[in-house]
This record gives structure tokens, sequence and C-alpha cells, in this order.
């Protein structure tokens, strides 16, 4: 049995993704959750994990969480995302990051791999994700030994109605016919496990994570394909955004003009031969938790 990892978010796509992995590699986990009576942390007891109480915001409980462990998995809340109370701000997210990150220097941790986004720091004005450049800058300043993982679009965002597919329908800001990358969650565990298992080849590294690289055209047809129903792919106009912020109009422009994510998917497909394309993710889970999310 290999050393304790705390993870944090361990509730969530990334952080439960990671948990998994981890265990799967034979690493112990200590996720770390605000509640673990509720059942996404019943789950994380049940396959193996180290459950205990603790908050990103409580400094004591995250010190008391990093005693005796190896590394740590960070992954903070977006704002702005399904999930995230609607009063989370890009502050909150930078307190939060900043604070298991303090944390985990003061406890002289072997590794910190921090889960950030792809292109955080491509200049495209995206404040939620330029957040998180400035948080793997946070990290290196304090001499955390550190990798950064930067996944794309997650896979599971294309099965989920918060996000724009209903009722047959696939909107989204993208234009019809631009390749926009993909990742799995479960991808960007087994690149989280693959970090601490083998630390030589990704400490001090940052990684562009993505598994297919799709039209959104191409995104509607295969998923429709696999769950057995017409999805219809409809482009949102920009002028629908001017209402929704800053974020959501610089969004629509790095998808559509400056050209969007590049991370190189056959040299990751090298490291992790695993690689989900959505087709496989949709076989192997995708279809079964989008007719999960369907009224009866």
């Amino acid at each position: 049995m290999k050393d304790i990892v705390l993870v944090t978010g361990a509730t969530g796509t990334q952080g439960g993704a990671a948990a998994r992995e981890l265990l799967a590699a034979g690493w112990r986990v200590r996720a770390l959750v605000r509640d673990p009576r509720t059942a996404s942390g019943r789950v994380l007891a049940d396959v193996g994990a180290e459950v205990v109480r603790g908050d990103m915001d409580d400094r004591a409980s995250l010190d008391a969480a990093l005693r005796g462990v190896h590394g740590v998995f960070s992954v903070q809340p977006t704002m702005g995302y399904p999930g995230t109370p609607p009063s989370f701000t890009v502050e909150d997210e930078l307190r939060l990051g900043r604070n298991v990150a303090d944390a985990a220097a003061d406890a002289g941790v072997g590794h910190f791999v921090y889960a950030s986004v792809g292109a955080a720091d491509a200049g495209h004005g995206i404040r939620r994700w330029e957040s998180k450049a400035e948080l793997e800058a946070y990290a290196r300043r304090l001499g955390l030994p550190i990798t950064v993982l930067r996944p794309v679009r997650f896979m599971e965002n294309q099965i989920d109605p918060r996000f724009g597919t209903r009722d047959g329908v696939m909107a989204d800001v993208v234009f019809p016919d631009v390749p926009v990358q993909l990742i799995a969650g479960a991808d960007i565990g087994a690149f989280a496990a693959l970090a601490f298992t083998h630390p030589a080849q990704y400490l001090g590294q940052t990684l562009e994570l993505a598994g297919d690289e799709l039209a959104m055209t191409e995104i509607a047809r295969i998923m429709g394909e696999a769950v057995g129903r017409t999805i219809t792919y409809r482009a949102v106009p920009r002028e629908t955004l001017l209402d929704m912020g800053h974020d959501a109009l610089a969004g629509y422009e790095f998808a559509n003009h400056a050209g969007g994510w590049h991370a190189d998917i056959p040299a990751l497909r090298a490291r992790h031969p695993g690689l989900m394309d959505f087709r496989t993710w949709l076989e192997r889970e995708g279809a079964a938790k989008y007719a999960a999310r369907q009224p009866a």
C-alpha cells in the first residue's frame, strides 16, 4: 500500500475520479468532504477512501486532514458552473485554492497536483479560467513540488441538461463546425494517479488534457447514436450572451475566433493508452448516465 494522498473536491467530477483512480493504483486516499454522511461521501468510503470532514475555507480542518499525507490533489469550485452556489466568486475560488496550497506547503507535502483548466494562461480574458493560472503561479511561488493538470471541456458536460443538452437539442456558443476538445473525468483522475505514481516524469510538468477533438455537430451526432435518439445542434447567437457577463462573451471569442484548446492528444494517449474518445466514453458510462437523467 502506497502513501496517503489528500483529495479535495472529492465528491465532484475531478476529485471523485482522482480518488477512484488513486485507490485503483494502490494509494491510500483521504477524501476531504464537508459532510461524510452524504450519499457521495458514503460512496467514497465504500470504495476504500478515508472520508474526513473538512472545508477548504477552514484552515484548521485542512491542517488536520494533511497530517501524515504524502501528496495533495487540489481542485476548487468554479464560479458560474452548475452545482456551485450562485454567490460563489472568483475571489472565493482564489481564497480556497490559496488556503489549500498554504496548508500543503506548511505540511511539507511531497507532491501537489493541481487541477487547473486548459489554456488557463492564454490571454483570453475568461476570469474564471485566469484565476486558475493565478493559483498555479501561487503554488509555484510557495515552492510546492507541483504537477498541473489542465483539462479541457468535460465529456460529462455534454449529457448534462444544465449545460444546454435537453429535449433532443444540444445548445452551445460554439459554431457548428468548430472543433472542440473533450476529456472524460475518469481520465483526469487517471493522469492524477500517473503523476503521483511516476513523479520523476510529472513533477514540474503542466499537461493540457484532452481525449478527443470533434465539431459540435459531430458531438451531437455521436451522442445521438449512443443514446438512441436524434440530437440536433443549435449554436447560440452572440447577442443572447450580452446579459450573461464578461466570461460568457470571452468564452464565445475563445472558442470561435481564438482557436480554442490545443492539447496534444496523441502524446497524451502514449502516456495513458486507455485515454477515452467521446464515443468510447459514451459506451462505457456516458449513455447510461444520460438515460438516468431522463424523465420517467
